[in-house]
């Protein structure tokens, strides 16, 4: 692929960064991680970020560009520091964050050639974590002035949010995807609906969305598009742990609707992807594309390793 020429189809925007595990340093942040996702199969994305000079900026970046991941529109900051979580890896295998700030990734920059770059892009992925920062927030909401389809990982990190601007991230998005707890949380704010599916139609009016997403974990997804709801039960496979699973179930989403596939479809195969990077550790693990074939098509999880 020549970077110089190729428009992206895929724009990812927020927070890079190392997440700290017990047992090792990972590359990380959802942003990074579906770009990185959305770069193995094929879809060759663009992430605009920011980065410090010092040696984790520095390690940051040389892993984009071992992992093909465009770097065009990633900057150094010679002010603040590289971004840290520090995560915890809990006996049910979810992981809790202490995400280290202020941080470089807060301080995103808005620049003109981000407006192209966007309005070109069929996609535009945000989330709520890059939001806690103004400097970064007010380049995201002009980045939306821009965007097409306006994908809004919610990616809900307390205390890294408030009510008011997940309202505003909604009233801008065309496309949401959450997990079970945030689509309880954030539905709690507006109704007492117990249905999942009655909660998902609660969002989709109230914010005029078009498609929404809820990811399960081990049960599964829901995707509601085109006024119908498609469920999938999720794949078996031994966890390693769940860190970027849902954000490679987003890549693996929006591949499929690039390529124009059904929804039922698309469902599954993203469900496969999140599900093979979880029986992987951290969230960009090395895979080979094949292996979300092999698990579509069998039910062993021993396949897989």
């Amino acid at each position: 692929m020549n970077m110089t020429t190729a428009t992206p189809p895929v724009v990812c925007f927020g927070e890079t960064l190392w997440d700290l595990l017990p047992h090792a340093k990972l590359p990380g942040g959802a942003p990074m991680n579906v770009a990185y996702h959305l770069t193995k199969l094929g879809k060759n994305p663009a992430i605009i970020s920011r980065i410090g000079t010092d040696v984790l900026g520095q390690e940051l970046m040389q892993v984009f560009q071992s992992k093909q991941i465009d770097t065009r529109y990633l900057k150094f900051d010679r002010q603040y520091p590289t971004g840290k979580v520090y995560a915890t890896i809990r006996e049910d295998n979810e992981v809790s964050y202490d995400i280290v700030k202020p941080v470089a990734w807060d301080y995103i920059e808005w620049e003109d050639r981000f407006a192209d770059l966007v309005a070109e892009a069929g996609y535009f992925v945000f989330g709520s974590l890059v939001t806690r920062n103004k400097v970064s927030r007010n380049s995201l909401f002009q980045c939306l002035e821009c965007a097409n389809e306006k994908v809004l990982d919610i990616n809900m990190r307390p205390p890294h949010f408030n009510k008011k601007i997940i309202a505003e991230l909604l009233q801008k998005a065309t496309i949401l995807k959450l997990n079970l707890a945030e689509l309880h949380l954030v539905t709690g704010w507006f109704s007492d609906y117990n249905s999942d599916e009655d909660r998902m139609n609660l969002l989709k009016e109230k914010f005029n969305l078009q498609t929404i997403i809820v990811t399960k974990g081990g049960e599964g997804a829901i995707l509601n598009t085109g006024g119908q709801f498609y469920h999938h039960d999720g794949y078996k496979v031994v966890v390693q742990d769940t860190v970027g699973s849902g954000d490679s179930f987003l890549a693996a989403l929006l591949t499929k609707f690039l390529d124009g596939s059904p929804p039922a479809e698309t469902l599954s195969f993203a469900s496969a992807v999140g599900a093979l990077i979880a029986s992987h550790s951290g969230g960009c693990p090395d895979y080979n594309p094949e292996e979300i074939l092999t698990l579509i098509n069998t039910d062993s999880p021993a396949l897989i390793h």
